[in-house]
């Protein structure tokens, strides 16, 4: 069984829309509690949870470049517009149909993928500094570290710099191995970043948005010519 696991580990070192998280930042273990979460702190699905994990998506994605496609080709639209409420979750077999929605959806998909490859995940619900808006992100935990996945930024590479991890502050989360959900609340760190962290990670996460951008000032011309050209052609039509 662990063979079969082993390529898609790999595909998770090489081919991720995701960041290292820190261990100093924040809490990202959690402390386990035995009940689920009131609906004041918790997360609001609005079915029960286990109704997200126990009907899988038919569209099996074997590595985390297979989830980014699969996620490139769905858009976000927000519960308000789609269904004319503040906060719906989907059921997997809804949005798999739709290729429409928001946070949750795009979550639930990495939470099953990872979960079903035999790695330890959980949907946090976080607090996004400095913003002070919600979200939920998954993180999945390998070899003694944790990862963040966040697939709105699937299009932007394969990895994201470490820091960029820092502005997510999480509050509590579920956790899914396969078999058992189990709840978590999480706090704020006791230690802080020290200068001597910060400089590599500064270092890394200039270099990459600077490349990042760099390509996309590249591609304007190009964005350009094609905006003119189709608009030539429907003059000409």
């Amino acid at each position: 069984m662990a063979n079969s696991y082993q390529p898609f580990r790999e595909k998770i070192r090489t081919s991720l829309m995701i960041a290292e998280i820190i261990p100093e930042a924040y809490d990202a273990a959690g402390r386990q509690v035995s009940q689920p979460f009131v609906r004041r702190k918790g997360p609001h699905p609005t079915f029960p949870m286990g109704r997200y994990v126990s009907q899988p998506l038919t569209v099996k994605c074997n590595t985390m470049r297979e989830v980014r496609k699969f996620l490139a080709s769905c858009e976000y639209v927000s519960d308000k517009e789609l269904f004319g409420k503040k906060d719906y979750w989907q059921p997997p077999e809804e949005f798999e149909k739709r290729r429409k929605g928001d946070c949750e959806e795009l979550r639930l998909v990495d939470l099953e993928t990872i979960a079903q490859h035999g790695l330890r995940c959980a949907v946090h619900r976080w607090r996004v500094w400095p913003l002070r808006r919600r979200t939920r992100l998954v993180e999945f935990f390998q070899d003694g570290k944790c990862f963040l996945v966040e697939p709105q930024l699937c299009r932007v590479g394969d990895a994201v710099p470490r820091l960029s991890s820092i502005r997510y502050v999480p509050k509590v989360s579920v956790s899914w191995n396969g078999n058992t959900l189990r709840y978590f609340s999480h706090k704020r760190p006791e230690h802080q970043l020290r200068w001597q962290m910060l400089v590599p990670l500064v270092a890394e996460y200039v270099i990459f948005w600077a490349w990042v951008w760099l390509r996309i000032l590249l591609r304007l011309p190009q964005i350009a010519w094609r905006i003119l050209r189709r608009s030539l052609l429907q003059r000409r039509l």
